[in-house]
């Protein structure tokens, strides 16, 4: 263990960096997947289970990126219809998971709860009652004393809840690498530390990826990179309108049981964790790092703006000039960006953790005594209206995105990745990937934010 390093900070570090293969490429593959997040790493295990030959290509470590920084929760309340239900298959999945896979990801469903501080907050929780009993979902309002049927915390702090009893919960570090072992054992080829440069066309289609390694033929490429995602389609003049927000997470030792899900309220957010202690973030604080991006893209994301005004701060520092000097295109055989920077790993913030810890303080007096353990910060990528794209590329053929899960990738991982997986051996139906197609920013569609939360 490095100096002041927790044996569960090196458990989690051994789990992101563990590689599951050997070095050695293959010569050829029927998919190849930049990216070992979640939903990379999902695909690669349904394509695998279903007989498709699959290289994933992962240039840092398994979930060392935000599948692996983010709060946790599997979560079907609050969710925009339009996604409401892949999530609500996504969560079919992670009820299956374990005994797939063999390997427990501390998945539980122990409820979500969404937390009023007045009456008109817990009124406005109201509309989202009729889609979830358009989907036949166990949501239900609750007043300040029923919420104590979940939440055992002074009550009266709060004028009620939203309460979703089939939601739940897993540890993000466990995941991702253990989604990525099954793949292995399905017959997936993965390699980490291996950054994919770009790809061969041949009479506009797919024929190659090139990684720092190497060469691998392939008729199908699936970009899932996440954060990086928007720069490698530039590179290959697809425009991804993708920005990035960072969120600042900690964990907490453990102390009182409170719930066994996750509650949320615009101070803070907590989710029990199988130790017993939680991980709490504030509920609504992210900060937005200004790049020549913010502003080739401030039309699309400027109703998205508008909606979160208060929620997200802006800052112009070193990353304006950072990304303004990432060129656009570089050679197959030169080193490449994501070669240089293996791994987003942003500092957490020191107001918000000072802030989160005032908030648990007033909101949740009785874990208010707990010590923070650890803590550290995501780049979470976002999409204009909030909502996932899934989409083929127009202009390359045999190219496919996945990325702009602006914060609700965790959950509906598992979900996302069964429908890229169908996606790209021609299973899906069009109505199922039309809400996600990245054409919908280009084609005059109207750009209606979904929930952030």
């Amino acid at each position: 263990m490095t100096a002041g390093e927790t044996q569960v900070q090196k458990s989690i570090r051994d789990e992101w960096s563990r590689d599951p293969g050997a070095s050695q490429l293959p010569a050829a593959v029927d998919v190849a997947i930049i990216g070992g997040g979640i939903v990379g790493a999902a695909a690669s295990f349904f394509l695998a289970r279903a007989g498709v030959s699959v290289l994933l290509c992962e240039k840092g470590r398994i979930a060392g990126e935000q599948s692996g920084r983010n709060w946790g929760w599997v979560r079907q309340q609050g969710r925009s219809p339009v996604e409401l239900p892949l999530m609500i298959r996504s969560l079919a999945l992670w009820r299956t998971l374990k005994k797939d896979l063999g390997a427990d990801l501390d998945f539980a469903q122990g409820g979500s709860t969404y937390l009023a501080t007045d009456a008109a907050q817990l009124e406005s929780f109201r509309p989202w009652l009729a889609i979830a009993r358009a989907h036949q979902l166990d949501t239900r309002l609750l007043t300040s004393s029923e919420l104590g049927t979940v939440l055992k915390s002074g009550n009266e702090r709060w004028a009620g809840g939203m309460h979703t009893a089939s939601d739940g919960r897993a540890e993000p570090n466990r995941a991702a690498p253990a989604i990525v072992r099954g793949a292995e054992r399905a017959g997936a080829i993965i390699r980490t530390g291996c950054a994919v440069r770009g790809i061969e066309c041949a009479a506009g289609r797919v024929h190659a990826i090139v990684t720092e390694h190497g060469a691998v033929r392939t008729s199908t490429v699936l970009c899932a990179g996440g954060a990086w995602t928007s720069l490698f389609c530039r590179s290959l003049d697809i425009e991804v309108p993708q920005l990035l927000v960072k969120g600042t997470v900690a964990r907490i030792a453990p102390t009182t049981a409170l719930l066994e899900g996750e509650a949320w309220s615009h101070d803070v957010a907590i989710r029990r964790r199988q130790d017993g202690g939680y991980t709490v973030a504030r509920g609504s604080a992210l900060e937005h790092a200004l790049t020549p991006a913010t502003f080739r893209y401030l039309r699309k994301f400027w109703p998205a703006m508008r909606q979160e005004q208060g929620a997200v701060r802006l800052r112009l520092g070193r990353d304006f000039l950072h990304a303004a000097m990432t060129p656009r295109r570089w050679g197959l055989s030169d080193e490449s960006p994501f070669e240089r920077e293996r791994m987003l790993d942003p500092a957490a913030d020191t107001r918000d953790l000072h802030a989160l810890g005032d908030a648990i303080s007033r909101r949740f007096p009785e874990i208010a005594g707990a010590p923070i353990l650890e803590s550290w910060a995501g780049l979470i990528e976002s999409s204009p209206d909030v909502l996932p794209i899934i989409s083929a590329s127009e202009r390359i053929e045999g190219f496919f995105i996945a990325t702009g899960f602006s914060g609700h990738g965790f959950g509906i991982g598992p979900g996302a990745g069964e429908l890229v997986a169908r996606m790209l051996t021609k299973r899906a139906s069009s109505d199922e990937l039309a809400p996600f197609r990245l054409g919908r920013f280009y084609d005059g569609s109207p750009i209606r934010p979904g929930p952030t939360i």
